[in-house]
């Protein structure tokens, strides 16, 4: 069984890998998550510090932060997953990619310098299986980011269901989004303890992606 730290973007692939894991019995040490020291917010999904930490208790994960400006993004990496070694004895650290293969020779030089295991739970395996199969896991998630040619901002703060699928298929797009057409966040599930709370704030558009902004929601 391994002990290992998820690469974690708080997205449905991620998720899946980390789910499929855990039902095997291997223990996830730490969800490892990268942040933008400008923004305050996670790499590519962009979810706040708040949201993640949030993430964090209801998987009942600890929390690793990897703060860059993305220039040192390699380094810093592979500087945690030393500490990650070293602090809770990892043996490996797990990713959520499919089929990028430039994705997965970067994770793996990354582990390669660590010293540890990459692992890829889903690697090459059908890209709409594996939406339907987190779907009908039961986790929740929706849309958080898109790229604008491929799908307009219509789609963005949808829940992801195999009806909204079948509308993303319709755009020409990839039905996992694995070619960068969106990108999602994930607030419940299985392995939550609870949902997470968030709010919807205001779509923030430039020259080529939209994006929602979410916030974590007030208690009531």
């Amino acid at each position: 069984m391994k002990n290992f730290v998820m690469s974690y973007s708080c997205g449905k692939d991620s998720t899946l890998a980390l789910y499929r894991m855990i039902k095997a019995s291997n223990t996830p040490a730490a969800l490892l998550i990268t942040v933008n020291k400008g923004e305050n917010r996670s790499w590519f999904h962009g979810v706040p510090r708040e949201l993640i930490v949030d993430i964090s208790k209801s998987l009942n994960i600890p929390l690793i932060l990897i703060e860059t400006s993305g220039d040192d993004y390699e380094i810093k990496f592979t500087e945690k997953l030393l500490k990650a070694k070293e602090n809770f004895k990892i043996d490996s650290c797990v990713f959520g990619d499919i089929d990028l293969e430039p994705h997965r020779e970067w994770c793996t030089s990354r582990c390669n310098e660590a010293g540890i295991e990459a692992i890829f739970p889903l690697w090459q395996e059908n890209r709409e299986e594996l939406v339907y199969e987190f779907i009908d896991s039961g986790f929740k998630t929706v849309i958080k980011n898109v790229k604008l040619e491929c799908m307009g901002e219509d789609f963005l703060g949808k829940v992801l269901t195999k009806e909204v699928v079948e509308e993303i298929k319709k755009t020409g797009s990839d039905a996992c989004g694995e070619n960068g057409e969106y990108h999602t966040f994930v607030y419940d599930g299985p392995i939550f303890k609870y949902p997470i709370k968030f709010k919807s704030l205001n779509i923030i558009k430039n020259e080529t992606h939209g994006f929602l902004d979410v916030k974590e929601s007030e208690n009531e």
